[in-house]
């Protein structure tokens, strides 16, 4: 089992594949997504979205300004600004 994970800007599509695990800053504080969870709608806080894929390589992106919403394993993040961290 997967995560479909699609990271956007506001004018772009940052990053999206495949992912066993996945950490995101909201204003609720840091929440983590792994294949099979319930799903979430969450306001996202400024800081990093971290993103393990299936062959355990790591992406790392800031984010702020925006949503997140994970339903039957597809997780969508919009943020208004979103960027991969070299």
């Amino acid at each position: 089992m997967a995560l479909s994970v699609h990271l956007v800007s506001a004018d772009a599509e940052v990053w999206s594949g495949e992912a066993s695990l996945v950490v995101a800053k909201t204003v609720m504080g840091e929440i983590g997504f792994m294949p099979g969870h319930e799903p979430v709608l969450a306001i996202l806080a400024e800081g990093q979205v971290r993103i393990t894929q299936l062959d355990g390589e790591k992406i790392v992106a800031n984010a702020q300004d925006g949503f997140l919403s994970l339903e039957a394993d597809e997780l969508t993040i919009v943020a208004g600004n979103a960027a991969l961290i070299a």
